[in-house]
């Protein structure tokens, strides 16, 4: 092959080339570099401390929200006796920390559980013949505001699975026992829970609670044994009536009784007064004879009018023939 290139033309090429080469590089600036100032110790300083006060502020400025209260545990003394009420309190930041107990009313049931079936959160007992008995309470209480830092002291946290719900199903079995099924689910079940009542507020005074109230929302005894109940209850309310019955009767006779006595005491005093009279009128007679001619007259003639003189002669004058002869004489 033959090589057509003309020096001209070379001299071109080696020109477009360098120029190539030349284009391809930047252009090198001799200047010194800029160089980059540190921050001034001042300014880190000031941050430092806009830190710091953050941290101490955040750590000394505790706020008790509404319904709770704050138990103060010091990492130098241990629990403090006072709490913490509502609002916004200053404590030693990183030593002391505050626990928040909820103060408002809470409550624990215990009882059928609808979404397993069983009743694994009811209270088994048994009654005072030995007969099973599922019971579903419910217990309204709250924390003594005032010793709260006894209870985390003493308790912590945990009181309700410590404390609560064992004595719970304690009291509420011990009660259950005293009473027999049919009372417990007819008559006396308010005396049930006055019972629990009483033993569980002891137990929550001692342990720095305050009971509000013990509610038995449910008491279940088996099918067969209600039944059985149900008929006794019956048999006594019959037998309850038939007495009813009796009763009346016999207070009806002894009514009649007491009537016939009274009548029988009327007449003997009836009798007597009449005895009395004829024995007053007897001696009055006795000692006035003149009254037997004045009542012989007024036995023989009811009509006419007579009048009994003092006289030894003891004679009668017609009053109505004297004024019949005056009336006649007149002229």
């Amino acid at each position: 092959m033959t090589d057509n290139t003309t020096p001209g033309d070379t001299a071109d090429n080696e020109a477009s080339s360098d120029t190539k080469r030349t284009r391809s590089f930047p252009k090198i600036s001799n200047d010194p570099p800029i160089p980059r100032r540190p921050p001034s110790s001042r300014l880190l300083w000031t941050i430092g401390g806009v830190v710091a006060a953050a941290l101490l502020i955040g750590q000394s400025i505790k706020v008790v929200p509404a319904g709770y209260v704050g138990v103060v545990f010091s990492a130098l003394s241990g629990v403090k006796p006072s709490s913490l009420q509502e609002g916004v309190h200053f404590v030693t930041p990183f030593v002391d920390q505050v626990n928040l107990y909820d103060a408002k009313l809470q409550e624990i049931t215990l009882a059928h559980t609808e979404e397993t079936g069983g009743e694994d959160g009811a209270i088994r007992a048994r009654s005072q013949e030995g007969l099973d008995i599922t019971a579903d309470v419910t217990v309204q209480f709250r924390i003594d505001r005032t010793k709260a830092a006894i209870l985390h002291k003493e308790l912590g946290r945990n009181y309700v699975q410590t404390v609560i719900s064992p004595q719970i199903r304690s009291k509420v079995r011990d009660a259950i026992g005293q009473f027999s099924a049919a009372d417990i689910i007819s008559t006396k079940r308010q005396q049930v829970e006055a019972s629990i009542t009483g033993a569980l507020r002891e137990v929550f005074t001692k342990n720095n609670l305050l009971l509000d109230a013990v509610l038995l929302r449910e008491l279940r005894i088996p099918d067969s044994i209600a039944k059985a109940i149900e008929q006794k209850q019956a048999a006594e309310q019959q037998v309850a009536v038939e007495r009813n019955r009796l009763q009346q009767a016999t207070i009806s006779a002894q009514r009649e009784v007491v009537v016939a006595e009274g009548a029988a005491k009327s007449a003997i005093a009836k009798a007597r007064g009449d005895a009395e009279a004829l024995t007053l009128r007897g001696r009055a007679l006795r000692e006035n004879p003149q009254l037997i001619q004045l009542t012989v007259a007024e036995k023989l003639a009811p009509g006419i009018n007579t009048v009994m003189l003092p006289a030894d002669g003891n004679f009668l004058l017609d009053l109505k023939s004297l004024q019949t002869a005056a009336s006649t004489a007149k002229p």
